[in-house]
């Protein structure tokens, strides 16, 4: 199947300016913060700086260039990148334990949605309280608390005006930042020698409390689980070209940080809000504090609309409440979630009330994404053995992953009081609700029967032709969990016969098949024995958003041009004019009848699904359905057999 990506078969230079706004915003603001979480409160010194920054150099080198880049780009699913494309790669091959880490990995990323925008644009507006005269820290909060209001209410509009403008924006601030970098680092260019992994080695294992240092390290390749979920927009080749620009600006404005604090505090505490802001002269100041804004703006913006997508795909594949999704612009891939938005929006709020400087705010930050790259690299590997990878080599890939990423995951283990447990609490919450879905699913199909078809099709035959029996609808379309016309579930026997005998024209039976190709549209059609007795099986991929009512009024009209069936309503009155019949579509509220004999992790997996399904999207809107021609019948799952009553018959 040929890829999705628009910018992926010719390199072009607006191919690769879009790359750069789209893709790199949450690492390239990483020189903000992690220079300053790395020297904290201790003394400057060439052990602490040069260790630091060869710790820098080697993070983004092994896990950035190496993992992400170089690796995990190659495991697209059709062009697509991310935790839920990986997972859909290798669901191929039977592993269904593999959901677990899926799991775990998308709450990390969408707890880190919340803290991101947070501390990057916290960390980008701290720079007016150096300036002579500027504001307080207190006034910082509430100018951060507007922006972010600002930012999540202009979601519900797209991004289509202003998206024009992401890349040139991140080219200023690329260039901006290397340039900083580029006076002291020509200064003291002896800090170069921190390219050698002995400098790291030494700070780890003989500068007190060097390996808990890696916490703040890992700050600095925070954005390239994002990097790797948006492949899809601007494909492998631009995200690589553009990488290998946006790596040296990287690396000489953190090598220009640690010359900045060799020359001018060697020996001293440093006491300034920020590094990063200290390197800029006096008359410069308000310019890079504005495009420090702004490029923080930019990289909270694709992160929040990389949790819209990850949400989607989420609940694609039933593992999160369906909720509402819009399309503000004809741009393809653009989604807005109203619920997911403000979530965020209100967990931003939050974390600045809190945690009020980005100082205290790179405590919460990190641990989750640590936890989002050890569940990638599970699934990765998995992915690279499903490929028939030499076995030796996997056995180094994932030695070489898990030693970084596990020393990373121990380091910041020492945040968890000091803020990291926000973090925790969040992803534990997210897991929650998607493990309930999860299983909640489990235990539906698990006691949802089926029975064959073909027995019932004759009975289903003489019903259509019964005039004694009142007409329900010309159409009668019944959503299937059946895969195949071979089977269907008694739930339909029970709706179609016992519930109330419904006669129609045409049966319409279908099922929709969420598959793992992101953007795959296919259908299949059954002739099930009768000319009015149709099965409809549609694959959609998991980013293809559910219209179907569109897309069976489609099929059906193809369906009509070929004179394989005729919709035409049988009423006299509106046969003589050649008028359509209706569409009724129906579909089943099922729910457990008997707890007794489930188990009790399953009986509390049940009330909490139940609860959530009342905050959630019905099911008719979730399939984009028109309400007005759709019904929802209740249906029970029974679990346990029936019970027979000793009952005495009195005269």
């Amino acid at each position: 199947m040929a890829s999705h990506n628009t910018f992926n078969d010719k390199i072009k230079f607006s191919g690769l300016l879009i790359t750069l706004g789209i893709i790199f915003g949450d690492i390239g603001t990483s020189p903000l913060y992690v220079m300053h979480a790395i020297i904290g409160n201790d003394p400057v010194s060439p052990e602490l700086v040069l260790g630091g920054l060869s710790c820098v150099f080697w993070t983004l080198t092994l896990v950035t260039t190496f993992k992400y880049i170089l690796l995990a780009l190659n495991a697209d699913n059709n062009g697509q990148g991310g935790i839920f494309a990986l997972f859909a790669l290798v669901r191929k091959f039977r592993a269904k334990w593999m959901v677990f880490p899926a799991i775990i990995g998308c709450s990390a990323l969408l707890a880190d949605g919340i803290i991101t925008p947070a501390i990057s644009i916290t960390s980008a507006v701290e720079g007016l309280t150096q300036i002579s005269g500027g504001i307080d820290e207190h006034m910082v909060k509430w100018i951060v608390i507007i922006i972010l209001v600002v930012l999540f209410v202009f979601q519900q509009f797209g991004t289509k005006i202003i998206g024009s403008s992401f890349g040139p924006m991140m080219m200023i601030w690329f260039l901006m930042i290397a340039l900083l970098g580029l006076s002291p680092l020509l200064n003291m260019p002896e800090v170069l020698k921190a390219i050698n992994p002995y400098y790291a080695i030494r700070l780890l294992y003989h500068y007190p409390q060097g390996f808990w240092l890696l916490g703040a390290v890992f700050l600095c390749t925070t954005g390239a689980e994002a990097l790797y979920s948006d492949l899809g927009h601007c494909g492998k080749k631009n995200i690589r070209i553009t990488w290998m620009f946006v790596k040296i600006c990287l690396l000489i404005n953190y090598f220009g940080q640690g010359a900045y604090l060799l020359l001018n505090y060697n020996g001293k505490t440093f006491s300034e809000a920020s590094v990063f802001y200290g390197m800029m002269p006096d008359w410069f100041l308000i310019f890079g504090i504005i495009i420090a804004t702004a490029a923080a703006i930019i990289a909270s913006q694709a992160l929040i609309s990389g949790a819209f997508t990850l949400v989607s795909e989420a609940m694609k594949l039933q593992l999160w409440p369906k909720s509402k999704i819009d399309y503000p612009t004809d741009i393809r891939g653009q989604i807005y979630i109203p619920a997911i938005n403000w979530l965020l929006l209100t967990g931003c709020i939050v974390v600045v009330l809190y945690f009020t400087k980005s100082a205290n705010m790179q405590a919460a930050y990190g641990l989750a994404i640590i936890m989002d790259m050890l569940m990638t690299s599970t699934l990765l590997i998995y992915y690279l053995y499903t490929r028939h990878t030499n076995v030796i080599l996997l056995i180094i890939l994932g030695w070489i992953f898990f030693t970084v990423e596990v020393s990373f995951l121990l380091a910041s283990i020492n945040k968890i009081p000091h803020g990291g447990w926000f973090t925790l609490v969040v992803a534990s919450m997210i897991s929650a609700v998607m493990y309930v879905m999860y299983r909640a699913k489990q235990i539906r199909n698990r006691h949802t029967p089926f029975v064959r078809f073909e027995k019932y099709l004759p009975t289903l035959i003489e019903m259509k032709n019964d005039q004694s029996i009142s007409k329900y609808a010309s159409n009668l379309v019944y959503m299937t969990k059946s895969d195949t016309p071979n089977k269907i579930e008694t739930n339909i026997i029970y709706s179609l016969f016992n519930k109330k005998p419904k006669r129609a024209d045409t049966y319409w039976f279908v099922h929709i098949d969420i598959v793992d190709e992101p953007f795959a549209q296919e259908y299949k059609v059954y002739q099930m024995g009768d000319k009015n007795i149709w099965f409809v099986k549609i694959r959609l991929g998991f980013r293809v958003p559910h219209k179907i009512n569109s897309m069976f009024r489609q099929i059906v009209d193809e369906l009509v041009a070929n004179g394989e069936v005729d919709i035409t309503s049988q009423y006299n009155s509106y046969r003589a004019h050649k008028t359509s019949g209706d569409f009724l579509y129906i579909l089943f509220d099922s729910e457990v009848t008997s707890a007794s004999e489930l188990a009790p992790i399953d009986q509390l997996v049940k009330k909490i699904y139940r609860f959530i399904k009342r905050l959630s999207l019905s099911d008719p809107e979730d399939w984009g359905l028109d309400l007005s021609h759709t019904k929802v019948e209740k249906i029970p799952i029974s679990v346990a057999p029936e019970t027979k009553f000793h009952l005495k018959r009195l005269n």
